[in-house]
């Protein structure tokens, strides 16, 4: 969260950019703890894109649990101070990230232009081994169907698919931002880095596949170490051991993502009866997710 102050910054030299500038983008050094790593912003940059920067350089190292204040030094006190409220970036500027002492609760608000539905090897030769492997393809319709008639970026893996075969045919990834192979655990790679910068504002991700103890673990906690706030479906994830999956949700709640529903996930994000899309996500839930073993074993 960053806390933004009703004073403007007041700087002589003010936050103007070159008028004879052929560049769109601002030089800025971003400064965290001990550390500052000189980069850039595209020209006009609010607190949205300068929060998601700093999360790309020092994301590890940011307990996004905490409330965080954005700052940025001024030549006229000498020192750092709060930004305002609706602050762009408009010249060459110092820029610090500050975490305060106070955890703050993860709320889980999802909003369709700020979430990415990512789907973990939904693949063919994991059918007769995950447990309740045909009611999480079920559920993973459902999510896919929703992301589509919302407009949500998809991302999907797929785990060694030369032996392991590919996202299983029921599963209907047309439109899909990124489909990729892997043999690392988790989606969490320089291709999906690349794909999350390209989307503008992106905060929550919601995951879902198998196996819940592996590679949704092991996604979900580099996710949240880069400053993501993470969803898992419980009613669209599995393992082949239920004692592994109980477990692994278990400890993913203790380190604050969010475990939820695909109903939730998608009440959540069209919010309103009135949303125009709303009717088409009704007709998505009029029938009842599958209410198989799993969610026994949450």
């Amino acid at each position: 969260m960053i806390r933004g102050e009703s004073f403007i910054i007041s700087d002589s030299r003010s936050i103007m950019a070159d008028a004879h500038s052929s560049s769109n983008l601002v030089p800025v050094l971003f400064c965290f703890s001990e550390l500052s790593r000189p980069s850039s912003v595209p020209l006009g940059s609010g607190s949205e894109v300068l929060i998601q920067k700093f999360l790309s350089i020092y994301g590890h190292q940011i307990d996004v649990h905490r409330k965080l204040v954005l700052q940025c030094f001024s030549e006229e006190w000498g020192q750092y101070v709060d930004l305002a409220k609706g602050f762009t970036v408009t010249e060459r500027c110092r820029l610090r990230l500050v975490p305060l002492q106070m955890h703050i609760t993860t709320l889980g608000n999802l909003s369709p232009a700020s979430t990415v539905f990512f789907c973990c090897d939904m693949q063919e030769r994991f059918r007769p081994a995950i447990k309740y492997f045909g009611d999480i393809i079920s559920v993973g319709q459902r999510l896919l169907q929703g992301a589509r008639i919302l407009g949500i970026p998809v991302v999907v893996s797929e785990q060694y698919p030369k032996g392991l075969g590919s996202t299983v045919q029921e599963m209907d990834l047309t439109g899909a931002k990124l489909v990729f192979p892997k043999t690392k655990f988790s989606m969490v790679l320089p291709e999906v880095e690349a794909a999350l910068a390209e989307i503008p504002g992106v905060r929550s991700v919601v995951l879902f596949g198998v196996e819940t103890h592996v590679c949704i673990q092991q996604t979900a906690l580099d996710l949240i170490g880069r400053g993501f706030e993470v969803h898992i479906v419980a009613d669209a994830t599995s393992s082949r051991s239920m004692m592994d999956r109980m477990f692994a949700l278990e400890r993913l709640a203790r380190v604050g993502i969010i475990v939820t529903t695909s109903e939730s996930v998608l009440l959540q994000l069209v919010a309103d009866k009135e949303h125009p899309k709303f009717k088409e996500i009704q007709n998505i839930i009029k029938a009842s997710a599958p209410e198989s073993g799993l969610l026994s074993k949450v």
